[in-house]
């Protein structure tokens, strides 16, 4: 899964990007810590995994990942090739979501870009850009489409269905305020629309207002008007908090977040929130050599689950073997779960349970 950040100028969005970096390098057992400068890894929290680390006492101890990449550029006309704009949108389009950090806390030493702060101006500013660079595909497309029609009567449909989008995005709106069919989406699934990706909001707020009642903060509400007429996520952190806990050793960071009144980190928020936005479980194994999480969509049938491991997995599947996690805890082990028939075989179209602690057997 790939998150991209975006943001103005001095609203924390670099700050918030060099803590999750920070976080994943420091973690040398998650897999590819470092791929480039601009890229960062963080883990999944998943208390489960410890819980099974204190069974298993395994080699190795493997969460399911993030990876986050900072996208930088961005002007007013970026959409036009101002600044970077080229490349800060074709970063966009390679990414699952969106993570828009919005200032939403007064400090006269931090300048704001515009001169003022303002969350709905902010958001307006970068979603124009996403908006008039998907003008400019949908009118392409559609153009493409009516030559086709000459000979193919089919290409009807995607005509009606990019003339609707067009006609919300000349609006100012963006393309995933519509409401689409089952056949729509998958005829958009070749579009690259960028006001279609996910987001979430992530509003940057004072440290003393960590674990307080944000109803308070005019800017945050602003920007929950705006997350919630577009059925989009929000958290609130404070980007600089984020910076110094990055840096705690575990036990450091649980005092630090107790001191601070919260429950946990808001990079631990956002992770969570991603992986929720894209609809994404976790499977676990476990054994001497590792536990692990693996990372799957909502839906997915057992054999395709265990090819996220190998793919001879898949190809080869006989049956999965399964105890839900909870049972495995409560009974202690694997074998106690066998001697009280909660640990399950399942075939082909069993779809895979998050939390399901899975062995696959196969044969290639």
């Amino acid at each position: 899964m790939k998150l991209g950040i975006v943001g103005l100028p001095n609203v924390g969005k670099s700050t918030l990007f060099n803590a999750i970096t920070n976080a994943g390098a420091e973690a040398a057992n998650y897999p590819f810590c470092t791929i480039d400068p601009n890229v960062g890894i963080a883990p999944v929290p998943d208390s489960r995994l410890d819980v099974l680390a204190e069974m298993y006492n395994p080699e190795k101890y493997t969460p399911a990942v993030i990876e986050f990449v900072d996208i930088a550029g961005l002007v007013k006309g970026a959409s036009q090739g101002e600044g970077l704009g080229n490349k800060f949108l074709s970063h966009i389009r390679e990414v699952d979501a969106v993570v828009h950090v919005v200032r939403c806390f007064e400090n006269d030493d931090i300048i704001h870009v515009n001169g003022h702060i303002d969350p709905a101006d902010d958001v307006n500013t970068i979603n124009l850009e996403l908006i008039y660079s998907d003008i400019e595909i949908v009118e392409r497309r559609i153009d493409r489409a009516k030559k086709i029609l000459k000979g193919d009567k089919s290409a009807q449909k995607e005509i009606d269905l990019l003339e609707k989008i067009l006609a919300v995005l000349n609006e100012g709106k963006k393309a995933s305020q519509l409401e689409y069919s089952d056949d729509e989406l998958e005829m958009l699934r070749e579009v690259p629309l960028l006001s279609m990706k996910p987001v979430i909001y992530v509003a940057n707020i004072n440290e003393d207002e960590l674990g307080t009642d944000l109803t308070k903060n005019p800017y945050y509400m602003a920007l929950k008007a705006i997350a919630d007429e577009e059925k989009s996520g929000i958290i609130s952190i404070c980007a600089g908090i984020e910076a110094e806990i990055s840096e705690l050793e575990p036990e450091e960071k649980k005092e630090f977040l107790a001191d601070l009144g919260i429950e946990k980190s808001g990079l631990d928020t956002l992770v969570t929130a991603g992986y929720e936005l894209l609809g994404l479980i976790s499977y676990l194994t476990a054994g001497p050599q590792e536990v692990r999480a693996w990372t799957i969509t909502k839906g997915t049938k057992a054999p395709q689950a265990a090819g996220k491991i190998h793919s001879d997995f898949e190809r080869g599947f006989i049956r999965a073997e399964i105890v839900s996690f909870d049972n495995l805890v409560e009974c202690g082990s694997v074998a106690a779960a066998k001697d009280k028939g909660l640990m399950r075989s399942e075939g082909k179209e069993y779809v895979i349970q998050d939390g399901d602690v899975v062995l696959f057997r196969f044969n290639v």
